[in-house]
């Protein structure tokens, strides 16, 4: 049998995970106790249940049953029994608005406060964050995304042809994104925001689009960046990685990360790679 663990703050994308998992003929059981794995393993393998694949959901919902978990893993190890942690995160931020949005109490705000509830869950998951085979930032996914992203991890086939290219756009101003593998400065591009007729447009606009790629440096980084990427995918694969995170940031992002975001995901996707493409700041001027 093999075990995937999903874990990860509340709000990050485990249901979602889990479903992506389940349409997979992944076994799933959710907000498991750390202690009952190896209960539930003996007994698969007693009743001849023929089961080869179990998803568990184990978090900090489990309060002090958490601290059973590194017994547990120890036991797969020691019966040799194939396993995976998925480890799903957020910036505090956007797991605030999540929360807003849905008008649900954190699990581990006792006070009311989601921001420490936040910062409690955080501390509590910090041994399995680092146990973590695989670690997702959910910040900058939708749900499709994710699920997505999930499925395409846990497939059957072709190693090199489910791993996918996370491509973000950012704006320093605004801070550097969580869990990128890959951040690249496109500042050395002539700033379209400047230009009076593209100061109020951004990069998945046309004419700013045109302006950034055809300026001298762009088409050279790009062709360059796509060669770099694509000889490197082999490997990452080769490392055990399902995916690669790579940021492109400029001053505001709104307009040069943006138009070199799109463009080098239209690139990988005509290549044959999955791509999953986001703009984390093209809207924080509205």
């Amino acid at each position: 049998m093999e075990i995937v663990i999903i874990s990860g703050l509340s709000g990050s994308g485990k249901s979602q995970a889990a479903n992506a998992l389940e349409d997979l003929g992944y076994y799933c059981i959710d907000n498991m106790p750390p202690k009952l794995i190896n209960n539930f393993m003996d007994i698969a393998a007693e009743e001849n249940t023929e089961l080869e694949k179990a998803a568990f959901v184990i978090d900090a919902r489990g309060g002090a049953l958490l601290d059973d978990v590194k017994n547990a893993l120890a036991d797969l190890h020691d019966k040799e029994i194939p396993h995976k942690i998925v480890f799903l995160e957020a910036s505090d931020q956007v797991l605030i608005r999540r929360y807003s949005e849905t008008r649900r109490n954190h699990p581990l705000a006792s006070s009311g406060s989601t921001t420490e509830g936040i910062k409690k869950e955080r501390e509590r998951l910090k041994d399995l964050r680092d146990k973590a085979d695989i670690t997702l930032d959910t910040s900058n996914m939708k749900p499709a995304d994710l699920y997505r992203e999930i499925k395409e991890m846990f497939s059957v086939g072709k190693s090199e042809e489910n791993f996918i290219v996370n491509i973000l756009s950012f704006g320093y101003k605004h801070g550097l994104p969580l869990g990128a593998d890959i951040i690249i400065d496109v500042r050395f591009i002539p700033n379209p925001y400047y230009i009076p007729e593209l100061k109020k447009l951004n990069g998945r606009d046309k004419p700013v689009s045109d302006y950034v790629l055809k300026q001298k440096a762009s088409r050279e980084f790009i062709s360059k960046m796509k060669d770099m990427i694509v000889d490197l995918i082999p490997f990452y694969v080769n490392e055990g990685k399902y995916h690669l995170n790579i940021a492109f940031g400029c001053t505001g992002g709104q307009h040069r990360s943006v138009a070199i975001a799109e463009e080098m995901a239209r690139i990988f996707k005509e290549a044959g790679k999955n791509v999953i493409l986001n703009h984390r700041d093209v809207d924080q001027n509205k």
